[in-house]
């Protein structure tokens, strides 16, 4: 099974009812997408930066989950968030998750949220520990 399908085969619950979509995944990057929705959106039609948290900790999880040893889990231990721009609804967002550091015992990544025209929306840096 590849670790795409690993992801695909196992959905967090949230990232379903956020609609995200897994489209790459290896043990060095998880790239999704998520279309911006309405009810993801505050006033004026522009995503809520909470999304873009939520959005940005699935994908970090996720970059987790596909290199933790066997029997393991995670959770996350601290998120630093720059919300740069907004995305209004209806527009595509795509964020791709990097390893900073992985350890035995926390794991740090990194994740990009871009617009459909490639400029930075909002930039992530999460810690997860391996439990």
């Amino acid at each position: 099974m590849t670790d795409l399908e690993r992801l695909q085969a196992s959905p967090m619950p949230l990232a379903v009812l956020m609609g995200v979509r897994f489209l790459e995944a290896s043990r060095e990057a998880v790239i999704a997408s998520l279309l911006v929705r309405e009810d993801l959106c505050t006033a004026g039609q522009n995503v809520h930066g909470g999304a873009l948290m939520a959005f940005a900790d699935t994908v970090g999880a996720a970059a987790t989950i596909l290199n933790l040893p066997d029997r393991a889990g995670t959770t996350t231990l601290d998120s630093k968030t720059n919300l740069l721009r907004g995305a209004v609804a209806g527009s595509t967002l795509t964020a791709t998750a990097t390893p900073v550091h992985r350890g035995r015992r926390t794991q740090v990544w990194q994740t990009r949220i871009e617009g459909e025209d490639g400029r930075l929306v909002a930039l992530v840096t999460q810690t997860q520990m391996v439990l």
